[in-house]
């Protein structure tokens, strides 16, 4: 008997709670309180059965029902007659309907969409892997001793089992490299961690963009053909490029790209410290021993890798100085994208 009435009461207020209008609350009234035909006296003059024992237990139940059931519908009506229009007042059907504000893409997002967009043009699939790694595929796998700075404590995110937040998406390639057999050719977008102070041009999460093309007789060429095609896409047909010798533990020979000042022309000017240049990314061939980690012979396949930051190029396309905007959710700084 307790389960009906519990049974009875869910089905009460969810009816009385949904009631649109005077009339469909007359109806559960009617339904449920009702004096002849009402479920409750239904209830009621069922108790005449029960044992004796268990009548108070019942009584007290549909007791505290009818109550509660009486206040709910007195509040749904008050509710009722409050939203009702005044007497004399109709509602204007003519006019127009309320319109919920629609979003648009993160330019964050937008610049991601628009990188991997070029890449996919020149047959790179997009890649993704998880934001928590083994030590060997951020580290050891990519041919970084284990006394290099970059994994000291200060330098990257440990978790107290050992693992590591990726402080690169160059642990995306290793996964590819590990999962198949050349050729590959993949552009790795996703979130990165460092615990870097936060300032104008630092954050501990930021987005970075790595490719991989792995094949047999890949060459220095092949990197710097396809790296200038991006930035003209990207940038412009005006943006001249150059590459710059640098030292990475996973590519040799490294190189890092430059691109001419967008915003002076090349003449020179504070963005790009009066050089006429501004470092967009860092570039080499992948390096042998990477190849050794993911099972691949070095004298049988040859590859070139390179990575950017997503926030330092929407930083550049669109003239940002400050990468914490991204992250502010400042609708005024959002709608200009």
């Amino acid at each position: 008997m307790l389960d009906r009435i519990a049974k009875i009461r869910a089905e009460a207020l969810s009816e009385i709670a949904s009631a649109a209008g005077d009339e469909a609350l007359g109806v559960a009234r009617v339904k449920y309180l009702g004096k002849n035909s009402g479920a409750l006296k239904a209830l009621f003059a069922e108790m005449a059965r029960l044992a004796p024992g268990d009548r108070p237990a019942v009584g007290e139940a549909l007791n505290n029902l009818r109550e509660e059931l009486a206040g709910k519908l007195r509040e749904r009506g008050d509710a009722l007659a409050a939203a009702a229009p005044a007497p004399g007042e109709r509602e204007d059907v003519t006019l127009p309907g309320a319109r919920r504000p629609i979003g648009h893409v993160h330019p964050l997002y937008q610049t991601i969409e628009e990188i991997t967009g070029i890449f996919a043009k020149l047959g790179f699939e997009v890649a993704e892997g998880p934001e928590v790694e083994t030590e060997r595929n951020n580290f050891d796998a990519l041919n970084i001793p284990k006394d290099h700075p970059s994994r000291d404590a200060f330098a990257t995110f440990y978790t107290a089992d050992g693992f590591v937040l990726r402080s690169q998406t160059s642990t995306v390639q290793i996964r590819l490299m590990e999962s198949r057999k050349p050729p590959i050719r993949a552009v790795a977008p996703g979130r990165v961690f460092r615990p870097d102070a936060v300032d104008a041009t630092h954050h501990y999460c930021f987005h970075q963009i790595e490719g991989l093309f792995v094949d047999r007789n890949v060459t220095l060429q092949n990197l710097k053909a396809t790296l200038n095609h991006f930035c003209i896409a990207f940038f412009g047909d005006r943006i001249r490029t150059r590459f710059r010798p640098h030292f990475f533990p996973f590519t040799e020979p490294s190189a890092e790209m430059d691109i001419s000042c967008i915003f002076c022309g090349a003449a020179g000017c504070p963005v790009c410290k009066h050089t006429g240049w501004i470092e967009i990314l860092g570039s080499g061939m992948v390096h042998p021993a990477v190849f050794e980690a993911v099972g691949y012979s070095p004298k049988e396949y040859a590859g070139f890798a390179f990575g950017m930051g997503a926030e330092r190029i929407a930083m550049l396309k669109h003239g940002i100085d400050d990468i914490r905007l991204f992250l502010d959710n400042d609708a005024r700084f959002l709608r200009q994208f």
